[in-house]
């Protein structure tokens, strides 16, 4: 494989963006769902960023960038028009052993983003290794109408049984048959249509007592 596939966990981290057009926007959006506290430095911003940058913890620096904005950053993402000046905050990422992506010139990275399914706690990664944005695009929309929020709302409810278990001082190893059941025996499909009252059943079933929707805390 040409790329390491990895999640990064950049809740609360520093991370900046040189750019705030459309393509810097979007990158900014992401990076603040995702917990990261964002600089952004631009010499013009989207009306969309300033509004972001209200309730938001992103921080808009209306000039030039200067090597300098790499200081103390997680994470570097270049957005600009202007494929020599995206090389150039790239070279300066890489000097100071940054993590990297410019936006559609994956030669001056050192991590590309892949395209993203979000179903509450469940994300799917689409990635071409670089070879075709267009059809990473044409898989996500594709799997969107696949894998609706029910996926989220599943994982929500086997997080709640995995807590509960753990809590419980059950051994690790002997939680593994108990999921497959859970995943095998149709209880994604009970979330599904709001079958509170089967999701109850089949729980008991597999688990024991004690586990239904509401000792769970889980909402069906």
């Amino acid at each position: 494989m040409r790329y390491y596939p990895v999640s990064l966990d950049i809740m609360g981290k520093a991370c900046l963006v040189v750019g705030g057009g459309a393509v810097g926007t979007r990158k900014v959006e992401t990076l603040v769902r995702c917990g990261a506290h964002v600089t952004v430095v631009s010499k013009a911003f989207t009306d969309e960023l300033k509004a972001m940058a209200q309730d938001a913890p992103i921080t808009l620096e209306e000039r030039a960038y200067d090597a300098s904005d790499m200081d103390g950053k997680f994470l570097v993402i270049v957005a600009t028009d202007d494929q020599a000046f995206n090389t150039r905050v790239s070279r300066d990422a890489e000097a100071t052993c940054k993590l990297c992506n410019v936006a559609d010139y994956p030669s001056a990275c050192n991590f590309i983003l892949p395209s993203i399914v979000q179903r509450g706690d469940m994300t799917l990664s689409i990635s071409t290794s670089g070879k075709s944005p267009a059809f990473a695009k044409w898989m996500r929309r594709r799997l969107e109408t696949e894998f609706g929020g029910e996926y989220g709302e599943f994982l929500e409810l086997m997080g709640l049984v995995r807590k509960k278990l753990l809590a419980e001082a059950h051994e690790p190893e002997a939680h593994k048959p108990l999921f497959e059941a859970l995943i095998a025996g149709g209880l994604l499909e009970m979330v599904k249509a709001g079958d509170k009252k089967g999701a109850d059943a089949f729980l008991t079933e597999v688990l024991g007592e004690g586990y239904t929707c509401d000792t769970l805390g889980f909402s069906l």
